[in-house]
């Protein structure tokens, strides 16, 4: 990659500036959704794509951040399985188990408490690498921080960076920008609005959110960890007692200091682990089965179960106790932070400058590390735990051995063209099914629990000198289930500032859905899904606000994503190689064909004469189609729970004018299952312009397209006026 040779000479030749460098999209961050928002752009024709990050290694959660354990059940028939895989996760996943397969003879070594996929962060690193390298229209800058960001005109015109090695700048003049770093920093320094934090119960009406005044719980945020990678090891491997040590601290580790912390009076709502801290076994069960403990929570690597080489057994530790609160700091940490700037200590992470949160970092680090030398001593005296011949990996190339990141699980948040809210997918019954507002825009379905770890510190004796313990709030907890969402297509745009797109964490969405949507998966479709809004936007000169604005470029973008794989609607049994993937997505996102009482699409049910009636007459009304066809149709369109056969789906194209393939009807009274349905209708209109009302003064302030009381920035259904998943247009008169 030459272009990025030069660059790297040129910046590091000191403190000179390089000379500008101008791109069709600029990328910042690293990280998953980063990376897969610089790969689907490459692939969707964008020609020169810059991705800087601030460090080197690429891949965020999986990589930098260390969470090899990759995380992402979902409540389904009364398990918890893996959500259903799309996209670029599903390619990158396949990349995982190959490079496992590789490597262990095993393409899921792990057998961990909550993750059935795993992977080595370096080994996750170099395959982000390799993924991006044959993409040669896309310069990669490492170890570069945004340090001022150009508004004109209300738009993102220029972004410089400081070069961390070198102390140089460049700057990058792009057409669009999307920001997929950690902590949303081009998107604050823009003047773009944003959110951090808790919102209060008056902005979204959210049932758990907080009355208000916030005042310093306002910086309240689900915490960050440094995650431990440990590597059995022949000898001890005790690390040294890191600074300001106090085993006080790690008390509610496991059961086997529970006593000890009840005894010392800490407060009872102080997160305490009721769990031993080794157990050993395979999960034969399944992920999520019992027990879970420390050592097997996210285990990498099993070498024994799996009858591997000596010394491939891999852990990874990201235990509550290691969660790090992210305000009401700890005395020295204040201190520190006061020393930077007056009222440091008091401002959300999100609002601090890079050099104030890495002070919030180092502290994070030694509390990670104080928990390991409390696994590897005081619990290994009382119950000889393996922990201590675990060893941290020397993988990250760091001099502490600890990643080179924090795990990231909530930053700013983009004040969007909509947000994203608690009613919008709260849970409705026992088990998951399609959450209350399903947009009209989906980018891409999900589905994950309310999800805070410990936000809130306690001091012992309220002393912020001494030992503290992590704790829940009542409306900060963890395992609120949700129902299947979508994240729509607007969470992704800036509700003023234009040349702008958000990714990864940096949405439209609220503080408590925020805990819900993070996963890996989640993130890299936030990429894939803002870098295809880019594409499109560049490919006819437009704004992000403009194309997202227009139904026709929504559907467009919704193909486009559905064509490279990303799941829509949040089906459970629909999978990227079915023939059907495409109809099924398109008509669920259009209201056209939906099943009820499952999270599943069930291909080959076989579909009621009702059902289809529905799909047929919401499919006509979607068209511009005369009413004298509809009505033709309406006197043959019998309704009844009998099943439907091919012959009545050839009338009745027949009746609508949609010249039916000879074929249906040579399949006479042959049952019709739900995939052929869906591939034969969506082949019918799929060509055929859409109606849309009135669109002239969509998303714009204080409009309400479709005049129930609701404006549209606030309206996560803008044309369905009873609010029933319907479109108003699709509603027989």
């Amino acid at each position: 990659m030459k272009r990025l040779t030069i660059l790297v000479v040129m910046v590091a030749a000191g403190s000179m500036r390089a000379e500008p460098i101008r791109c069709d999209l600029l990328i910042v961050g690293g990280t998953e959704a980063g990376v897969s928002a610089a790969i689907s752009a490459a692939r969707q024709g964008v020609k020169n794509i810059v991705l800087v990050n601030d460090i080197d290694w690429l891949g965020g959660q999986f990589s930098a951040e260390a969470v090899g354990a990759i995380d992402e059940w979902t409540l389904y028939r009364d398990r918890k399985v893996e959500f259903n895989r799309s996209g670029l996760f599903l390619e990158m996943l396949r990349k995982v188990r190959a490079r496992n397969a590789e490597k262990f003879g095993l393409a899921r070594p792990g057998n961990g408490f909550c993750a059935s996929e795993t992977v080595e962060p370096a080994e996750a690193a170099r395959l982000f690498r390799d993924w991006l390298s044959p993409y040669k229209q896309i310069t990669i800058l490492s170890w570069h921080e945004p340090v001022a960001v150009r508004v004109e005109a209300g738009r993102v015109e220029r972004v410089t960076f400081a070069n961390l090695k070198t102390q140089g700048q460049v700057a990058i003049l792009p057409k669009l920008t999307i920001d997929a770093s950690d902590w949303g920093d081009v998107i604050r320094l823009a003047g773009a609005k944003w959110s951090a934090g808790p919102d209060s119960k008056a902005r979204f009406g959210e049932p758990n959110a907080p009355v208000g005044p916030l005042g310093i719980h306002q910086n309240e945020m689900n915490p960050i960890s440094y995650c431990l990678v440990l590597r059995e090891t022949a000898n001890d491997a005790v690390i040294a007692r890191p600074a300001g040590y106090d085993e006080r601290t790690f008390y509610g580790t496991c059961n086997t200091t529970a006593g000890a912390f009840a005894k010392l009076g800490w407060p009872k709502k102080a997160q305490m682990m009721n769990v031993p801290a080794f157990v050993d076994t395979a999960y034969p069960e399944g992920i999520y089965s019992s027990p879970v403990t420390i050592y097997t929570h996210r285990r990498l690597v099993d070498r024994v179960h799996n009858r591997l080489a000596p010394g491939t057994e891999t852990i990874l530790v990201n235990w509550p106790t290691q969660d790090y609160p992210l305000y009401d700091f700890p005395k020295h940490v204040a201190d520190a932070l006061e020393k930077t700037e007056a009222g440091a200590s008091l401002k959300n992470v999100a609002a601090m400058t890079p050099s104030q949160r890495r002070i919030v970092f180092e502290d994070a680090k030694r509390h990670s590390l104080g928990m390991l030398y409390f696994l590897q001593t005081t619990v290994h005296e009382r119950t000889k735990t393996p922990f201590r011949r675990m060893e941290l990996t020397d993988e990250f190339g760091t001099p502490d051995k600890l990643p080179p990141k924090p795990y990231v699980r909530e930053g700013l948040r983009l004040e969007a063209l909509y947000m994203l809210r608690e009613g919008d997918l709260r849970m409705q019954g026992k088990e998951p099914g399609w959450a209350k507002h399903m947009a009209p825009d989906l980018a891409f379905g999900f589905q994950f629990n309310i999800d805070f770890h410990p936000t809130r510190r306690v001091f012992l004796n309220e002393d912020r000198s001494g030992p503290w313990a992590n704790v829940h709030t009542e409306n900060r907890n963890w395992s609120t289930h949700t129902d299947r969402s979508g994240l729509p297509l607007r969470c992704l745009v800036p509700v003023e500032m234009k040349g702008l797109l958000g990714a990864s964490k940096n949405i439209g969405l609220s503080s408590i859905v925020s805990s819900a949507l993070r996963l890996h998966g989640h993130m890299m479709l936030t990429g894939e899904a803002s870098a295809t809004l880019s594409a499109i936007c560049l490919e006819r000169g437009l704004e992000p606000s403009q194309a997202v604005a227009d139904p026709k470029i929504v559907r467009e973008v919704q193909l486009r994503l559905v064509r490279n794989n990303v799941l829509l609607w949040p089906y459970q049994d629909l999978a990227p190689d079915d023939l059907h993937f495409e109809a099924a997505n398109m008509l669920a996102v259009r209201s056209i064909f939906v099943p009820q009482g499952s999270v599943d699409f069930e291909a080959w049910k076989p579909v009621t004469r009702r059902e289809l009636a529905v799909a047929v007459e919401r499919a006509a009304l979607s068209l511009a189609q005369s009413d004298e066809a509809l009505k033709a149709w309406t006197k043959s369109a019998l309704r009844s729970d009998d099943v439907a056969d091919w012959a009545t789906l050839s009338r009745w194209f027949g009746d609508l004018g949609w010249t039916p393939s000879p074929g249906l009807a040579a399949r006479g009274k042959n049952r019709l299952t739900r995939a052929e349905l869906v591939r034969n209708l969506w082949l019918a209109i799929k060509d055929r312009p859409e109606a849309f009302p009135d669109v002239s003064k969509y998303l714009t302030p204080g409009h309400d397209s479709d005049g129930d009381g609701i404006v549209d920035l606030e309206d996560a259904l803008p044309f369905d006026r009873d609010n029933n998943g319907v479109p108003d247009r699709l509603q027989p008169k």
